[in-house]
């Protein structure tokens, strides 16, 4: 399983463009992984999760066509996490060539949201409209917390999140393509639920991607923060649902309350796990090793 991050920042990106705080400064000056994109994730290169607003950039920067993509598993329907203009400029009306159809997963709730804003936004077609998915080359697929979908070479099954009830929430465990990946953002401490549906699935995690919105030295009750990672991985290896090997790391990361990427690196080095990066490709096979 080849896994790359095509962003790993809060919803502002790090740096804030409008900001001068000392975070940002300094992340302007060190550059490379201490800017962040908005956060999404490709799996091989038929997978996404979010159809974000930063995607198109992170494509080109990171050399990660999107030309592949079949499935996308939305989280929620927030606007650091859902740009509905991509399904209108990949389709055919667009030019777009050799595209594959795109399965859409997300909840009810979701999806309802996105149709709302699609309708206001972007013209007044009904994004659920089976015949709206035939101009865009889209399926629109409802999926529920605790539902598991067979995607091609993939097993996904949604699970819930400690997030904003009104965008619908979902997080993902992934199985297939030789390993399996859960991602986790956006979430405060995980709930009860989704800890026992990962309990059992019998699954060993080779890579967990946790929510990192707030520091070291910060509070928050929406989103985790780095001593929620910290208790997160602790009992991810106490109740073996890391498989030895595996890797715990760090996205969706806020400019006003971590540090820039060395440092924040440095601290989650002594707290056991890892600090994603834009760019980061992870590469599952009997262990995790990092591509770049």
């Amino acid at each position: 399983m080849r896994i790359t991050f095509l962003g790993t920042g809060a919803a502002n990106g790090y740096p804030e463009a409008f900001c001068s705080c000392s975070n940002c400064t300094r992340a302007r000056r060190l550059g490379g992984p201490s800017l962040r994109k908005r956060a999404a994730l490709l799996v091989e290169d038929d997978l996404l999760i979010d159809l974000g607003p930063d995607i198109t950039a992170a494509s080109q920067a990171h050399g990660s066509a999107l030309t592949r993509v079949r499935w996308c598993l939305q989280t929620h329907a927030h606007a650091d996490h859902l740009d509905l203009s991509h399904l209108l400029s990949r389709s055919p009306a667009y030019g777009v060539a050799g595209a594959p159809r795109l399965g859409f997963y997300a909840s009810p709730t979701a999806l309802r949201r996105a149709a709302e804003t699609f309708a206001r936004d972007l013209g007044s077609a009904d994004l659920l409209d089976p015949r709206t998915g035939d101009r865009l080359n889209l399926e629109v697929v409802p999926i529920e917390a605790l539902q598991t979908v067979c995607l091609g070479p993939y097993r996904v099954t949604a699970l819930p999140a400690n997030h904003d009830p009104r965008a619908g929430l979902l997080l993902f465990l992934v199985e297939g393509v030789g390993g399996s990946l859960f991602y986790g953002t956006d979430t405060a401490p995980l709930p009860d639920a989704t800890w026992r549906a990962l309990q059992e699935t019998g699954v060993q995690l080779d890579v967990v991607v946790l929510d990192h919105t707030y520091g070291p030295d910060a509070a928050g009750d929406d989103h985790l923060n780095a001593r929620g990672v910290t208790e997160h991985t602790r009992r991810l290896r106490e109740e073996g649902l890391l498989r030895p090997g595996g890797r715990v790391f760090a996205t969706h990361i806020a400019h006003d309350a971590n540090p820039p990427h060395p440092e924040l690196v440095e601290f989650a080095r002594g707290h056991g796990y890892d600090v994603a990066y834009d760019g980061l490709i992870v590469v599952v096979r009997s262990s995790v090793d990092r591509g770049r």
